[in-house]
């Protein structure tokens, strides 16, 4: 079996594994932000989390797919080696920077959530005083 195919091979196996944690662990822990942003709405919050490991799926296995092929042929086992740690880097910043995007959308949907309930006075107003025009 040619070495290209090889690292082609390990490069898919590695990349969608990866790809699998990372959004299983984005699901697992973004429910927490999402089922306190919709205020306990548990249905609410798995249906956004679902579409949004889906998005999450979607984005970085199209890049892999993408990043899949290579400009030279793998001639050495050294070769193989190479051509696996460039593109595994660069499918991790990727998938660093796809995980560090949801933290932020999340827990900027987060802060918003919070300081509209904070917006709320705590006792509802209990009645209305016309103003007075100084003199």
């Amino acid at each position: 079996m040619d070495l290209t195919v090889i690292a082609y091979v390990i490069y898919l196996f590695v990349s969608i594994g990866l790809t699998i944690w990372v959004a299983r662990t984005l699901s697992r822990n973004g429910r927490v932000f999402l089922s306190d942003v919709l205020h306990g709405d548990e249905k609410l919050a798995d249906a956004v989390n679902h579409l949004l490991v889906v998005g999450f799926y979607l984005v970085n296995l199209g890049f892999v797919a993408l990043y899949l092929t290579g400009d030279d042929s793998i001639g050495s086992a050294r070769g193989v080696f190479e051509a696996l740690s460039t593109k595994l880097g660069v499918v991790l910043l990727v998938l660093g920077a796809m995980h560090l995007g949801n933290v932020y959308v999340l827990s900027r949907i987060r802060r918003r959530g919070v300081m509209e309930r904070e917006q709320q006075p705590p006792v509802p107003p209990q009645g209305w005083v016309a103003p007075t025009t100084a003199a």
